[in-house]
C-alpha cells in the first residue's frame, strides 16, 4: 500500500505549508509571499498570464527558476514593448537557452500582448477585466483539503474566462491555465486549510479594494 501524501509540510521554521512547495526554497518563498495575493498591476498580471502559458506541460518550479530570464527576454513583460516584437525576435528568442524555447508559446506571448492592449482600451486595465471573473465567496469551499483541491483544476469562472479570451484572440489560455492564473493572482485563495498563509490571506482579501471597469 502506498503511503498517503500529507497535504501540509513543516519547514525548519515549523510553519505548516501546502505540500506542493516543499521541494525548493524558491518555491517556498513564492508560496509564502506571492501565490494567491491579490494583484492589480497590469504588467504583473500580463507576466503571470504569459508564464502560466509557458508552464503548460511543465512544472511551475521550472518556470520560477527561469523567471528572471523570461523577464530579460520579454522586456520585463512591458506590454507595448512585447507587442512590438517581430518574427526576427521570435527567431532570436528560440535560440535563448534561458527560457522555454517553444515557438508557439513565444508567438503566443507576442500575440497576447497585442490583445492585452485591446483589453486595456476596452476595460481601462487588465485588472478591471480579470477581476470581474472572481468567483462568489459562497461558491468556494469553506474547508480546502487535499481531495477538494485536486478537483479544482478548473471552475465555471475559469472556463468562462478562457472562452472569452479565446474569442478575443488570445492563445494558451485554456480553462486549466486560467484557473492556475486565478490562483496565482488572488482571484481565489487555494492555500490548504491549516497552511499558515491561508487565514492571513483571507484577511488581506477582505480588505482588498477590487478594481472595476
Amino acid at each position: 500500500m502506498s503511503k498517503a501524501v500529507s497535504p501540509l509540510f513543516k519547514h525548519t521554521d515549523k510553519k505548516s505549508r501546502c505540500f506542493w512547495c516543499a521541494s525548493d526554497p524558491l518555491y517556498i518563498a513564492y508560496h509564502d509571499h506571492e501565490w494567491g495575493r491579490p494583484v492589480t498591476d497590469d504588467r504583473t498580471l500580463f507576466e503571470k498570464a504569459c508564464l502560466e502559458g509557458f508552464q503548460a506541460g511543465l512544472s511551475w518550479l521550472t518556470i520560477l527558476r527561469k523567471r528572471e530570464n523570461f523577464r530579460a527576454a520579454f522586456h520585463n513583460f512591458n506590454i507595448p514593448r512585447v507587442a512590438r516584437l517581430t518574427p526576427k525576435d521570435v527567431t532570436r528568442l528560440l535560440k535563448d537557452p534561458g527560457i522555454i524555447r517553444h515557438r508557439g508559446k513565444i508567438e503566443s506571448t507576442i500575440n497576447n500582448a497585442r490583445r492585452a492592449i485591446e483589453l486595456q482600451k476596452e476595460f481601462g486595465s487588465l485588472a478591471n477585466y480579470f477581476w470581474q471573473y472572481e468567483p462568489s465567496s459562497v461558491s468556494r469551499p469553506r474547508t480546502l483539503d487535499l481531495a477538494t483541491l485536486r478537483k479544482l483544476s478548473t471552475s465555471p469562472e475559469s472556463i468562462a474566462l478562457s472562452k472569452d479570451l479565446r474569442k478575443r484572440g488570445w492563445s494558451f489560455v485554456g480553462p486549466t491555465t486560467m484557473y492556475a492564473l486565478m490562483q496565482a493572482m488572488g482571484l481565489v485563495n487555494d492555500h490548504l486549510t491549516g497552511c499558515h498563509v491561508r487565514v492571513p490571506l483571507e484577511s488581506i482579501r477582505k480588505s482588498f479594494s477590487r478594481p472595476s471597469a
